[in-house]
């Protein structure tokens, strides 16, 4: 048996159109689901289509609950009623001192990072319960782990994230269903473009991370396959850092 087969399976995965999202998405489609985007565009389906993957894109606004709730629907309904694996990936980053946040893109960003994705596991929880199995994947951060600097909304809701992912684990792993996150480090995606174009900064995280060099998309691929395999049927409620060792050093 290969542990890592994932033929026949679905999987919704949001904010896959680019960056983290596509390569996960595209890594469960390599090793055999059928992916369903929800997001901003279509951009994701085109690119994973055109490699002969089953990808489908359902456009929405994940800030809007009422949008995310039909377009799950839409998705379950492509599904013919089962999901078997749902990646929580879309995620927004604003930076302003804490003084200075305004409150509006505050809670911006925690209707997007934190409150759909509590929603999407619920959602997807009420059917993995009933078949008695399922893997949700949410995406954390190092920043679940400590602070940063001026960015109050995102640590606060990856924090969140993480401790959602723990207390959710806790109420299903008896069911079958099991919830872990990543925790990517310091990637090099457009939501560090700000990061990476700092020399000082740059320079500061590059020293920290043992493995020499910021991470890139493809290397959350591996990680994704795991948790939402057979291979990790007794692996629930954790955090897994994917930052080339910075945690460590």
């Amino acid at each position: 048996m290969n542990l890592f087969d994932l033929t026949g399976k679905k999987a919704i995965v949001t904010g896959a159109n680019h960056g983290l999202g596509l390569s996960m998405a595209e890594g469960l489609c390599e090793s055999g689901a059928e992916v369903v985007i929800l997001g901003r565009s279509d951009e994701g389906e085109k690119t994973l289509t055109a490699k002969g993957h089953k990808a489908h894109s359902l456009i929405c606004d994940l800030e809007v609950p009422i949008q995310r709730a039909e377009a799950f629907g839409r998705a379950i309904e492509i599904f013919e009623g089962s999901l078997d694996i749902l990646v929580n990936n879309a995620g927004i980053q604003i930076r302003h001192s804490p003084e200075e946040f305004p409150i509006e893109e505050f809670d911006r960003v925690m209707e997007i990072n934190m409150r759909a994705v509590f929603h999407l596991c619920q959602l997807a929880g009420r059917i993995m319960l009933e078949q008695k199995s399922g893997k949700i994947i949410n995406i954390a951060s190092l920043i679940s782990f400590f602070g940063g600097k001026n960015i109050p909304a995102y640590a606060a809701s990856k924090g969140a994230v993480a401790q959602l992912t723990k207390s959710m684990s806790n109420a299903w792993a008896k069911s079958g269903v099991c919830v872990n996150a990543i925790a990517p480090g310091y990637m090099a995606t457009t939501m560090n473009t700000a990061l990476m174009q700092d020399e000082v900064r740059s320079a500061e995280i590059l020293t920290r991370i043992p493995a020499g060099r910021w991470g890139n998309p493809e290397d959350m691929k591996g990680i994704c396959i795991f948790l939402s395999s057979s291979a990790s049927d007794y692996l629930t409620g954790t955090v897994i850092p994917v930052d080339g060792g910075y945690m460590g050093y």
